[in-house]
């Protein structure tokens, strides 16, 4: 396990699909961001749920996702509506 496992709700398998993306340290993955570091997983794993791109977003502030405000919890469900319908 690297450096992204260390941050709250990343996990071996999201770490790996993390770096299956080119996002391999806890900066890159603040830089990318939450919604474009899961649009990258997206294109690969047509599976990606709200529930990953909530855990990164989580991971971002240090946070288990549980934990995110509400305004955040809607603003990333009305990006999950938008794109998720895109990939197939």
């Amino acid at each position: 396990m690297g450096e992204l496992s260390t941050l709250p709700n990343i996990a071996t398998k999201l770490e790996a699909q993390l770096s299956d993306v080119g996002i391999t340290t806890i900066q890159q993955l603040q830089e990318v961001g939450s919604r474009k570091a899961w649009l990258r997983i997206l294109a690969n794993d047509p599976s990606a749920c709200i529930m990953r791109l909530s855990a990164l977003e989580g991971a971002i502030q240090g946070i288990r996702w549980h934990y995110l405000d509400e305004d955040t919890k809607e603003s990333l469900k009305e990006f999950y509506k938008q794109h998720k319908g895109e990939i197939k």
